[in-house]
């Protein structure tokens, strides 16, 4: 195994042309069926830059943005944005193209953390990353500060840390009835 890889070394691209059985009853491409994949291409990006089985830990926020039809051809897209010493974060985007226009709209975007794991289940290490461009080092940065911040809003509601009283003006501003 390798010390050090590129993003370029594990990045991974799937296309899937979206078919009525993928679809909701809206008539558009289920969000369940593209987390599915989206979880699917991460695991492969992971796996291909640990080269050992990887779970997925966590996702990052994912906002649906535009739908998916039926009859696009779906891409998604998949690097390795930051890595840990055994866990790394994949960044996924998810595109679709109308094949008659050749119109392509960006869908989602989100943030896969996965680690590698050996075959008794325990994490084991990871190469590290090769950061060769500006691109690579503001996702890798992001990815610091996305963590950063999700461990402040974990502590900030910490039941032994939470103050009911600094938050129920909070409540007040919003369609809510507090009965205490």
């Amino acid at each position: 195994m390798k010390k050090f890889k590129t993003n370029t070394d594990s990045r991974v691209v799937i296309s899937e042309l979206m078919l009525p059985s993928h679809s909701n009853f809206s008539g558009k491409i289920h969000g369940g069926y593209i987390l599915s994949l989206m979880d699917q291409i991460a695991f492969a990006c992971a796996s291909k830059h640990s080269e050992a089985y990887c779970v997925t830990a966590s996702v990052d926020k994912v906002d649906f943005l535009k739908p998916v039809e039926v009859g696009e051809l779906m891409t998604l897209k998949a690097s390795v944005n930051h890595v840990g010493t055994t866990s790394m974060v994949v960044g996924v985007r998810v595109e679709s193209e109308n094949i008659q226009t050749g119109k392509v709209k960006h869908c989602n975007s989100s943030y896969f953390t996965m680690v590698a794991k050996n075959d008794k289940g325990k994490s084991i290490p990871i190469p590290g990353l090769i950061l060769e461009n500006e691109t690579a080092i503001r996702r890798f940065v992001r990815s610091i500060i996305r963590k950063e911040d999700a461990q402040i809003r974990r502590n900030r509601f910490k039941e032994s840390e939470f103050e009911l009283e600094a938050h129920l003006e909070i409540l007040s501003k919003y369609n809510v009835k507090v009965n205490l």
